[in-house]
């Protein structure tokens, strides 16, 4: 299996690095990873990805900044992402730690780290065994934060 990594120079954390460190600390995968300078590029590196590098799913890393054109930027390139998966039949996990997420730097890289790495052990389920996030469905799973918890009737 090929797992696709597309993050940015915008970023202010390395991303890419924790996803490729978790996913190679669970699996036995082929890594191929493209960065590009911005969040609204990461469509057509995953397409690229999936289509000339083979890959047979991708993690979308970005970091967008906290003002509005930055929510703005980041919406568009999630719909890009989600047109570029309808168009491929290829899961691409989006990874978006959004500056505002924090209070503090420290804190900013602790949670796209530990996101990050959430969403690496996700891909390899999702390669590898994907009736075990049956399990989980409707638990509040959350990733780089707490788990929200279920909710009950």
């Amino acid at each position: 299996m090929k797992v696709g990594i597309a993050d940015t120079t915008f970023a202010r954390f390395d991303m890419g690095a924790s996803a490729i460190d978790e996913l190679r600390k669970g699996a036995s995968v082929r890594i191929e990873r493209y960065t590009v300078p911005g969040i609204k590029d990461l469509p057509v590196a995953a397409k690229k990805l999936i289509e000339e590098r083979r890959c047979d799913i991708v993690m979308a890393l970005g970091m967008p900044g906290a003002a509005p054109i930055d929510k703005t930027c980041a919406h568009e390139a999630s719909l890009g992402l989600i047109q570029v998966q309808l168009m491929t039949n290829t899961h691409i996990i989006e990874v978006f730690v959004h500056e505002d997420e924090a209070e503090d730097d420290k804190g900013l890289a602790t949670l796209a780290d530990r996101r990050t790495r959430d969403h690496a052990q996700n891909v390899i389920k999702l390669l590898f065994k994907p009736k075990s996030l049956e399990k989980d469905a409707g638990t509040g799973k959350r990733q780089g934060n707490e788990d929200a918890g279920p909710l009950r009737l």
